[in-house]
């Protein structure tokens, strides 16, 4: 929705998602959702990060190289959420792994759609079937799921002119209105960049 309104005001959009915005993290996101292996949480930070620097040095990059908004479902934030608070990596560990794979590109503005644990995890079990396919990330705990939620919303506290909170506990068209006003705001005043989306579920 939100890329739709921006390419009518004439913007060059790109969409796009962590894991799987290119065709090898496609594949390393079928590989790491859908094994029945465990997967150690060594291993599973150190996919995300193979995954976000093929991303960033093939698709975001270039994109902004020619003056295109970025818009990724999820980003480097997600890693210092789930694999940081949610696996219990260091801070100094998370951080120098999202560097490493980012090269140190930062979004200018990060949508953060919040909702309590409870209600996410409802609403998640409320749209099975409906194309959606369980993998083991769904088998999660409230715990992990609420480390994770106070991860992103300790982000939105350190950094609030980037990282923005949006009450996702209403209808689809409030929630698109909000985001719209805060992405609308922030373009006005850049002409370009990278924007990420964070989410509960």
């Amino acid at each position: 929705m939100l890329a739709g309104d921006l390419r009518l005001r004439g913007l060059d959009i790109i969409t796009t998602c962590e894991p799987g915005g290119t065709p090898l993290g496609r594949r390393l996101r079928k590989a790491f959702l859908e094994t029945e292996e465990q997967v150690v949480p060594l291993a599973e930070l150190l996919l995300f990060a193979a995954d976000r620097a093929q991303h960033v040095n093939l698709l975001i990059k270039p994109a902004i190289s020619e003056g295109k908004v970025v818009i990724s479902d999820r980003y480097a934030d997600a890693t210092f959420a789930y694999q940081g608070a949610g696996r219990g990596f260091p801070e100094t560990t998370v951080n120098e792994v999202i560097s490493l794979a980012t090269s140190g590109l930062k979004p200018d503005l990060t949508l953060f759609f919040d909702l309590p644990v409870e209600r996410s995890l409802a609403r998640a079990h409320d749209h099975e079937g409906e194309h959606r396919v369980t993998n083991r990330m769904d088998l999660e705990t409230n715990e992990f799921y609420t480390r994770v939620r106070e991860a992103y919303l300790g982000i939105a506290k350190a950094e609030p002119d980037r990282f923005k909170v949006i009450d996702a506990n209403r209808s689809i068209e409030e929630v698109h209105a909000d985001v719209l006003a805060v992405v609308t705001s922030f373009l006005g005043n850049s002409s370009g960049g990278v924007l990420q989306a964070q989410g509960e579920r």
